[in-house]
């Protein structure tokens, strides 16, 4: 899954293209990760995870997929998110599709592979909040069997350290739900990610990043190392 918010634990280099007319601005990027870890959940091991974005005065289009290269049956995914920046505050809406059917055009909450989100938060500088919650498709149940409309809360603070970027995070799930497997609040997400860029000539740098992810709901924790491209 996309992380809006990085949870499994990313950094993304694009290259701009700024038409003048117009302001608009593009981007375009890819990461290869070790493993694909998304909120404290592993959704896959070493993938291509490519992005495409298009921005204009705060509203944003973009398109993120991952693919892997380690196992045929990896998670293949495919997103496109829908936002609005202004200062600090963000809202967005994504939709999430993954292989796991065979029809992309299938939107029935039954049998479809699409899951809806909702997410508003804001970045106060030394700290962001954000709120993401499923609103339709293929989202979990709660202890009734009804939609849970699963809600994920990350924190984040980011920070310099020893010569690299870092940043912190730590997320809950407040409900039960069986999309997150959590039996009512209960922190997923507790990661710290360093990043920095590695010199190979004088015009170019390659960006790496290496992160440390654990879920306590779980009783797991994952190391990934990704690079930008």
């Amino acid at each position: 899954m996309k992380k809006i918010i990085l949870t499994a634990v990313m950094a993304m280099m694009t290259i701009n293209v700024v038409v003048a007319q117009d302001k608009v601005e593009a981007s375009i990027g890819a990461d290869i990760v070790s493993d694909y870890i998304w909120r404290g959940l592993p959704l896959g091991n070493a993938a291509v995870q490519p992005a495409l974005g298009v921005s204009y005065k705060g509203f944003s289009l973009g398109a993120w997929g991952s693919i892997g290269i380690a196992d045929a049956h990896d998670t293949r995914e495919f997103d496109l998110t829908a936002a609005y920046t202004i200062g600090g505050f963000n809202v967005g809406v994504t939709d999430y599709w993954f292989n796991t059917a065979d029809k992309y055009f299938y939107y029935k909450t039954d049998a479809t592979a699409h899951v809806f989100e909702a997410n508003v938060g804001y970045d106060f500088g030394v700290a962001s909040l954000q709120v993401y919650t499923n609103f339709a498709g293929a989202d979990g149940v709660n202890g009734d069997g009804n939609r849970a409309y699963s809600t994920y809360i990350e924190a984040a603070a980011p920070f310099k350290f020893g010569g690299l970027d870092w940043k912190a995070t730590l997320a809950v799930v407040p409900i039960k739900t069986t999309f997150y497997g959590t039996d009512g609040f209960a922190v997923t997400n507790i990661g710290l990610k360093a990043s920095k860029e590695i010199k190979i000539t004088d015009s170019f740098a390659l960006p790496v990043f290496a992160g440390v992810t654990a879920n306590p709901c779980a009783n797991k924790a994952y190391f990934v190392f990704g690079i930008s491209l």
